[in-house]
């Protein structure tokens, strides 16, 4: 049963957005804005706007959703067991807002402690490295040098 507040989420976020965060869907492979894109900057959740995830932690992992060894605090992250689709997974999801980002698997790069976050577009609001102070986000300005902005 949809409420007003689910309306009006979906209205502020987008169909995909909603249905992803908040009944664990998953978009398609390949198909989100963030799969193939390397610009400086951090990832929040789409739905409160929580800080998530660093640029300087994103690699492309070839699965087609944006993928990260780590997220920015991992306070910010819950993990829960996923037995959906016949597998046993771990869900990651958004401390505050309660958001499904997508999954954490241990095939990632060994140099960087082997975790592959691997979590849907639809999730996540790209804030630019350039505009962190002017969106809110100035204490994440560290993560970035001149030369990566």
């Amino acid at each position: 049963m949809s409420t007003e507040k689910d309306a009006d989420l979906k209205q502020k976020i987008g169909e995909l957005a909603f249905e992803v965060t908040q009944h664990a869907a998953t978009e398609r492979p390949f198909s989100g804005q963030y799969d193939d894109f390397d610009e400086a900057g951090i990832y929040v959740d789409v739905v409160s706007g929580e800080p998530l995830f660093s640029s300087t932690d994103k690699y492309d992992a070839g699965c087609g959703w944006p993928s990260f060894t780590k997220p920015i605090d991992q306070s910010l992250i819950k993990r829960h067991l996923d037995r959906s689709h016949g597998m046993m997974r771990t869900e990651v999801r958004s401390q505050e807002a309660d958001s499904h980002l997508g999954h954490v698997f241990t095939d990632g790069p060994a140099e960087a402690g082997g975790l592959r976050y691997c979590i849907n577009s639809a999730a996540l609001r790209f804030i630019p490295a350039t505009k962190l102070a002017d969106e809110g986000y100035a204490q994440y300005q560290v993560l970035f040098n001149d030369s990566n902005v």
